[in-house]
Parts: C-alpha cells; sequence; structure tokens
C-alpha cells in the first residue's frame, strides 16, 4: 500500500486531489495538512512514501522534489506521476504552452466572460477553501446573499456543487486566472505548481 501525504493551503485543492487519488486501490492518504506544522508532523508520524504538497507551501521543501505537477494536471497525469515518484524516479509535468488556445482554454473564457467581478471574486474564494459566511464577512454583506450568487454561478457554469466548482475552475486555467485575479487585491495566491517527493 502506497502511503500519501497531501499538503496545500487549500481545501478544496486537497479534496480534489483526494477524491482522485481515491479511486486507486494501491494508495491511501494518511495525512492531509493545511499549514507547514500539519505537514512535518504528518511526514514524522506515518513515513509516507509520498509527500503531494502545493508549490510555494514551502519553497526550500520544494526544491528536493522527484515529481512536479501543475494545478491543471490531468488525474491520469497526477496518478501517473505519484506511481513514478513511489519507485523513486522524476517526474516533471509537460508545461508546453499551446501556440493557439485550447479546447479548455475556450471553455474557460466562455465561462470567464458570463460571469460578474463579484462572482469570479466569489469562485475565487471557493477554491480557496472559504465557507460560505467567511465569504459574506469579506465581501461585507450576508451568507444569503452570497448562497444566492453561488446559485447563479453554477446554473451559468453548469456544476451543482462548490467542489465542482472548484475543480471546474482548478481545470480551466483561463478561467481559474481570471478568478485568482480578482482576489488579489485582498489574499496572497499561492504559487500555481505542486510538489510531489518521496
Amino acid at each position: 500500500m502506497l502511503k500519501l501525504i497531501l499538503a496545500d493551503n487549500q481545501a478544496i485543492f486537497r479534496a480534489g486531489i483526494a477524491k482522485v487519488l481515491a479511486v486507486e486501490d494501491e494508495m491511501r492518504i494518511v495525512a492531509q495538512a493545511q499549514t507547514q506544522e500539519q505537514m512535518f508532523m504528518a511526514l514524522d508520524k506515518f513515513r509516507a512514501a509520498v509527500l503531494i504538497v502545493a508549490g510555494g507551501f514551502h519553497s526550500d521543501f520544494n526544491a528536493g522534489s522527484h515529481g512536479v505537477v501543475y494545478r491543471n494536471v490531468t488525474s491520469a497525469a497526477l496518478v501517473d506521476c505519484v506511481r513514478k515518484v513511489a519507485r523513486g524516479e522524476t517526474w516533471v509535468q509537460d508545461i508546453a504552452v499551446p501556440s493557439e488556445l485550447t479546447e479548455n482554454d475556450m471553455v474557460g473564457l466562455r465561462v470567464r466572460d458570463r460571469l460578474t467581478a463579484k462572482e469570479l471574486r466569489i469562485v475565487a474564494l471557493i477554491v480557496q477553501g472559504y465557507k460560505n459566511k467567511e465569504i459574506a464577512s469579506q465581501l461585507g454583506t450576508t451568507e444569503q446573499v452570497i448562497k444566492n450568487y453561488l446559485r447563479n454561478v453554477y446554473d451559468k457554469i453548469g456544476v451543482s456543487d462548490r467542489l465542482e466548482l472548484a475543480l471546474f475552475t482548478i481545470h480551466h486555467r483561463i478561467l481559474n486566472e481570471a478568478a485568482a485575479a480578482t482576489a488579489a487585491a485582498s489574499q496572497p495566491q499561492p504559487g500555481p505548481g505542486a510538489g510531489v517527493t518521496s
């Protein structure tokens, strides 16, 4: 059994990775960490074979990574990376940028153009793991107003819950960048990559 630890300050990103890896019979997530302190405690306690950690989460630690994936990684590529790192191999996600927009980019553009600036800011906060009450506090409104905005966003994007919304946003690079840009003034953003180390 391959033991994994997930470390990222965005709960929704950890949940997405956990959902992808949960279907792999030979992989088991033994701990999740939201802070560096929690990450090191989990490493000490579980002696996991693989640590999946957000880029920028701990830059000195990431320098020793054996695998590198970015937040737009496909499920298959993430699983492949974890398996190779566990075998002691090095794996780096191909980051070749196509000269023209991909189909994902086009979908992201269409969705981005349907959302208002406030909706994009709410999406960015959802991706960062904020709850409705926290979002309402940040935006100076009520939790019910945030719920109304989210229903509109779900309808515009075609998702049914916040996990699907976050995964859709992370998967569609242009939408993710637009949402992050609207929130940049109020929240520092973590690095775009995630390191995988054994």
